[in-house]
């Protein structure tokens, strides 16, 4: 039984770039032996276990036939005569390919290390457009390692293309789709993802209305101007996708199973953002309304990503030098406020005129607040 550390962990460690998992191939044995020692079988698709310690994961060497369309349509072949060798064939990029023995020696039978020097994703082998999924991964990756300078090439580019103009793209689980977009969205420069899609023309299968190039210009600049102010996959996708009209959104949620959480921070930007004017530093009335209607008081985390997100969306319509003062008013005049409840009123009240004395009470606050501005 030999055993390799293998794809990111390998890829990720010699990038000297924070190594978040390790995963594993064995080669020579068979599942039942897998079994015997102690090893846990996971999925039903690929020959894969869990460590009894660790709770890694370890897959038998393996190589794969296409037997039909999109990223289910394969034959999986498994056997201790599969080599290393082959096994790291049938992976997408080359800096994918590379594997570590037990002594930290690497073995690197299709030039993942050159690639890494050369800064460059390249696909291992002609089984790359048998997978059409590996389009996405590959637009990820470069979303992932642009920052160092990284770039497609040129032959790797041109498969892509070819399988998004034979329509492939329309092949692949909607799972998947959203799994590679939310990851993506989690990258140190996920503009690239949807620029690489756009320049493949994978937009026109994925996300058609950002096929527009002057759309995606707007959307991916308030994405980077977002991109210092949160990490959460939850307030990036909110950044592009509010340039959806809402019907389009709610379907492509529908369609792509996008959580709940993602497509109610969105709605809520989209139907609110309007409503964040000038005249609102005004009005206490109508700062105590509009928190009402985004349901701070009971959702203030929620309430704290839709100012996030209203921010990167000011700074790209009035631009970077001003001071987003509404949004800030309105943070301050929930917590000046979130504080009055039903216990700070006149205990005689009942039904409607408890919410009414909690409103005037919260009001005379944020007048005080506005006041002091």
């Amino acid at each position: 039984m030999e055993t390799y550390l293998v794809g990111g962990a390998v890829r990720d460690k010699l990038l000297n770039y924070p190594v978040s998992e390790r995963d594993w191939v064995v080669v020579g044995v068979t599942a039942e032996q897998m079994l015997e020692a102690g090893y846990r079988p996971v999925g039903k698709d690929f020959p894969v276990f869990l460590h009894p310690q660790t709770n890694e994961e370890y897959a038998l060497a393996r190589t794969e036939r296409k037997t039909g369309r999109g990223y289910t349509g394969f034959h999986c072949f498994t056997s201790p005569d599969v080599s290393l060798e082959e096994d790291l064939r049938r992976r997408d990029l080359t800096i994918n390919a590379i594997a570590e023995d037990a002594h930290g020696n690497l073995i690197d039978p299709y030039g993942g290390q050159e690639d890494l020097k050369n800064k460059l994703l390249r696909h291992v082998s002609a089984a790359f457009e048998e997978d059409p999924l590996r389009v996405l991964r590959v637009a990820r990756f470069y979303a992932r390692y642009h920052q160092f300078g990284f770039r497609i090439a040129d032959e790797t580019f041109e498969l892509m293309r070819l399988m998004v103009a034979r329509g492939e793209l329309k092949e692949l689980v909607a799972e998947r789709v959203w799994m590679e977009i939310h990851r993506a969205l989690k990258e140190r420069q996920p503009e690239m993802f949807f620029r690489v899609l756009y320049q493949i023309g994978g937009m026109d299968y994925l996300m058609p209305e950002f096929a527009v190039e002057k759309l995606l210009d707007r959307a991916v600049e308030v994405l980077n101007n977002l991109l210092d102010k949160s990490e959460e996959a939850k307030c990036r996708f909110a950044s592009v996708y509010m340039h959806l009209h809402e019907s389009r959104l709610l379907a492509w949620c529908e369609t792509y199973r996008v959580p709940r959480e993602f497509r109610d921070l969105t709605l809520l930007v989209k139907k609110n953002i309007g409503g964040i004017t000038a005249e609102l530093a005004k009005n206490a009335h109508g700062m105590l309304g509009l928190l009402e209607s985004l349901d701070a008081f009971r959702r203030p985390d929620r309430f704290a990503r839709f100012v996030i997100v209203c921010e990167a969306a000011f700074h790209v319509e009035e631009g970077s030098d001003n001071d987003f003062r509404v949004g800030n008013l309105l943070k301050d005049a929930l917590r000046v406020s979130a504080h009055i409840t039903a216990a700070d009123v006149d205990a005689n009240l009942q039904g409607k005129a408890i919410g009414d004395a909690i409103a005037v009470h919260r009001i005379s606050l944020i007048e005080q607040l506005l006041e002091g501005k």
